[in-house]
């Protein structure tokens, strides 16, 4: 997931040098989507995986 993000990162980044604003601003969008869905699915994981098996 963080990948995607990253990649989308580069290339609204290319896009911007280019000129692309339309395409820019969607990637960077898009990007900021991927970060948050991975942020959330990390911090979720990281709690179940140091709860104590039973």
């Amino acid at each position: 997931m963080l990948s995607w993000a990253i990649t989308f990162l580069i290339i609204a980044i290319i896009a911007a040098v280019l000129g692309f604003g339309g395409i820019a601003g969607t990637a960077t969008g898009i990007a900021k989507i991927l970060f948050v869905v991975f942020l959330v699915l990390f911090v979720v994981s990281f709690i179940m995986g140091r709860r104590p098996k039973l």
